[in-house]
């Protein structure tokens, strides 16, 4: 699970990847429609699809001329859950905090 992991979690660090990712969310898309927003060429797109298909965050498939991409969920799902096991820990963390500064506007 861990090199899976890491490789979503690098995946998902470029702000690029991350728009990508969001734009995938609403639905598939060509390589075009995906590159389009970008001010950078279309090879340099295509490297950053090829993270995020290795990655298993997308799937391709040829429609004729065109590719298109779509999102793929399961490695999201897995960071998710590997996320969660620090949730409780944040949640207290921040209940703390809060407490804390209740505490301390008590005392005034």
């Amino acid at each position: 699970m861990a090199p899976r992991l890491d490789a979503t979690f690098s995946a998902l660090s470029d702000p690029t990847r991350r728009a990508i990712m969001a734009r995938l969310a609403r639905g598939e898309a060509t390589v075009s429609e995906l590159a389009a927003p970008f001010e950078i060429s279309r090879p340099a797109v295509s490297k950053h699809l090829n993270v995020l298909d290795r990655a298993g965050l997308i799937s391709r498939r040829r429609a004729g001329r065109e590719v298109r991409c779509r999102l793929e969920t399961k490695p999201l799902v897995v960071a998710d859950q590997w996320l969660g096991r620090y949730r409780g820990f944040w949640t207290r963390q921040l209940d703390q905090l809060a407490h804390h500064f209740q505490g301390g506007e008590a005392d005034r």
